[in-house]
């Protein structure tokens, strides 16, 4: 039991950690400074700023291939995190209460729009919490905060990656069978009844698992 909670295998090279952490730091002061302009009353460290784009910035710069990084739940994820925090703000007596309705209410949004993405309960949090000065500017100006966050870190996103890897970000989607060098060919469609077969999220595309098991059997070929 206490092995589970030692790292696990990182595949990732030590270039490649060096180059995310810059990308993350230069996504964040660009959002940061850019934000500044459009909300100068707010100062760099007011509520113009989500802090959920920091958590943001780590998928997007740091696994770009993950399902919960791409731009669908990049953006809808945290719209409609924002929607139900603002709801909660309003309509649930007790902040407490309010932030947690908000981050669970927040989540099953998520579920059902199949924009599953972390950082989208931090920014239903943000909004509780920051009720009072997002009701001093007015709930449109807020609407407009998040919206530029959101399509500013996309934006970023697909500048920065694609600066440092040609072809990063987003994912291409490809539908490409595996064929094993014995048995049958896997496509999508099967990749995909195998995940639904697990229990929880599993948090990478089929794609992905599709590359990767034949990344395997070419590896195991050559050994053979």
């Amino acid at each position: 039991m206490l092995s589970s909670f030692m790292p696990g295998f990182d595949p990732t090279p030590l270039a490649e950690k060096f180059r995310s952490a810059a990308a993350v730091m230069a996504g964040i002061l660009l959002l940061g400074w850019i934000v500044h302009l459009l909300f100068p009353d707010t100062g760099y460290f007011g509520p113009s700023m989500l802090s959920s784009m920091a958590a943001a910035a780590l998928l997007v710069y740091a696994v770009p291939h993950s399902p919960m990084a791409q731009p669908w739940p990049l953006v809808v994820g945290n719209l409609v995190s924002a929607v139900v925090g603002v709801t909660c703000a309003i309509l649930i007596p007790g902040t407490l209460w309010a932030a947690a309705g908000a981050a669970g209410l927040a989540v099953l949004a998520m579920h059902l729009t199949r924009s599953l993405h972390p950082p989208g309960a931090a920014t239903a949090l943000f909004m509780v919490l920051n009720e009072p000065v997002f009701q001093q500017h007015g709930w449109l100006w807020s609407g407009g905060v998040v919206l530029a966050n959101v399509m500013l870190t996309l934006m970023l996103a697909l500048v920065i990656n694609n600066l440092i890897h040609l072809g990063r970000y987003p994912v291409r989607r490809h539908h490409a069978p595996v064929t094993p060098a014995a048995g049958p060919t896997l496509t999508e469609s099967d990749v995909e009844w195998a995940m639904r077969q697990m229990e929880g999220v599993t948090d990478v595309s089929e794609e992905d698992l599709l590359e990767i098991f034949r990344l395997a059997c070419l590896h195991a070929q050559k050994k053979n």
